[in-house]
């Protein structure tokens, strides 16, 4: 038997549902509940709780007795459970039978009642119960809000190494510590950044990103602290530089590492101080920023050879958050395909594109030297052209490309032997000279790490 009651004049109420297979009893408990406004159901079987469970998703809490014919309150709990993970749950158990509601406790239970109880005891239950549902209901909304945010700044990801990464962010995201982000090009240092200040405080002002590699060392210093009319040639009027722009937000450095030593030293006087002096002035100026930078280059090589400021290198690496390479998270590809298919489709005002099972094998095949850029990039001209051969075949023959560069089976060492020392030396200035000096991609050219490749560099004195 089952029966749904509704007390009208308080829709808003909390919905409770009551099991009990004694009819009496399921009524003087539902009618001592609708006398505090709350919305009641009955039911007086396990079958039917479950039915009304399943269809009415309105039910805010259950209070189930633990004797239902052939079923019991355990078995309601861990259906309710599973159709609404975040509802609130009481089982009331018969005097002398409290092992039963120690078990429906461990497993999931909010509260219990041992029968008989007083209608005050009965209202408290229910209260505390309550309580338990909306707290597990806030802490949803604030995880699904977090989710949107992270979504908003394209970090995706539940790899561990990704895991200790957003534990990271979230952690640190409303403090103003000065954070230093590491990782190999392409594997989202500058969301990383983003999603820092879309957690924090500071939301509502700016997030200026600014790439110091692109920026002309004659002009780094007016960029960054501003200048004023006719401090140098070409100052027609007074430049606001980009750490007043970012005043109450965030400025995120990336690549730092190609920031000149003359810059370095001005932004680890800020830093220090919170002030700066734009070029020409004789004032200080007074700015609240966080900084956020980040570099794909080992910092602590460059401070061995002179090339960055060891005190600013501390100054900057309060927080270290080092992002993982795609090859470290695998297992992160498929979610992350399908999160820039539908990305790219609605971007593109295009139908969704659903990967068949040969194009995602090629996909984890690959290795990805230009990780999470590099597979964004893939999937929106897939999603925009259509063609799965083509991409398997691109990836295909890139992977290939890379094997081929210098098969062992290829090379037949001579009879009199080699120079080894010579040998390894042309290879490293071959390497250098093909990548315009670009030590990350001569590195990869032979499949080195860049620390391994320094170390080289720095054996045979090649600059």
């Amino acid at each position: 038997m089952m029966n749904s009651n509704t007390d009208s004049s308080v829709s808003t109420s909390v919905h409770v549902l009551v099991v009990e297979d004694d009819a009496a009893q399921c009524e003087l408990i539902a009618s001592i509940l609708r006398s505090q406004h709350y919305t009641v159901s009955t039911a007086q079987s396990a079958e039917a709780a479950m039915v009304l469970l399943k269809q009415d998703g309105t039910i805010d809490v259950v209070l189930s007795d633990w004797k239902l014919g052939s079923l019991t309150g355990m078995d309601v709990l861990k259906f309710a459970r599973k159709q609404n993970p975040l509802v609130g749950f009481a089982i009331t158990t018969a005097y002398g039978t409290i092992s039963h509601a120690v078990a429906a406790m461990e497993a999931g239970a909010d509260d219990y009642l041992s029968k008989p109880f007083q209608r005050q005891t009965l209202l408290m239950c229910i209260n505390k119960v309550q309580k338990a549902h909306a707290m597990r209901l806030q802490n949803n909304q604030l995880n699904a809000q977090l989710s949107e945010q992270g979504q908003l700044v394209d970090l995706v990801g539940n790899a561990p190494c990704m895991q200790r990464v957003y534990e990271r962010i979230k952690r640190i995201s409303t403090t103003n510590a000065t954070v230093l982000i590491t990782g190999e090009s392409g594997t989202g240092k500058e969301l990383a950044a983003r999603a820092l200040h879309e957690l924090s405080l500071r939301n509502s002002a700016p997030f200026i990103a600014v790439n110091c590699g692109a920026i002309p060392e004659a002009l780094a210093e007016a960029e960054l602290f501003g200048a004023k009319k006719g401090a140098f040639t070409g100052a027609h009027q007074d430049k606001s530089g980009l750490l007043l722009s970012a005043d109450t937000g965030t400025l995120f450095l990336d690549e730092i590492g190609e920031l000149s030593l003359n810059s370095q030293t001005k932004l680890l006087r800020f830093l220090q101080e919170g002030t700066l002096t734009p070029v020409g002035a004789v004032d200080d100026v007074k700015v609240d920023v966080r900084v956020i930078a980040a570099t794909h280059r080992d910092l602590q090589d460059m401070i061995a050879r002179n090339e960055f400021r060891e005190d600013l290198f501390y100054r900057l690496n309060v927080i270290p958050i080092e992002m993982p390479s795609l090859r470290e998270r695998i297992e992160d590809i498929p979610t992350l395909v399908q999160f820039f298919t539908k990305k790219f489709s609605m971007q593109h005002g295009l139908a969704p594109f659903k990967l068949s099972k040969a194009a995602l094998k090629a996909i984890l095949s690959y290795k990805w030297p230009g990780n999470v850029r590099e597979l964004s990039n893939r999937v929106e001209r897939l999603v925009l052209l259509g063609d799965e051969n083509a991409l398997i075949d691109e990836l295909q023959n890139s992977d290939a490309k890379r094997q081929d560069r210098f098969e062992l089976a290829s090379f037949k060492l001579p009879k009199n032997g080699i120079n080894w020392d010579k040998f390894e030396r042309q290879c490293l200035e071959q390497a250098m000279h093909m990548c315009q000096g670009n030590k990350t991609k001569a590195a990869a050219l032979l499949g080195m790490s860049y620390k391994t490749f320094v170390y080289r560099l720095q054996k045979y004195t090649i600059d």
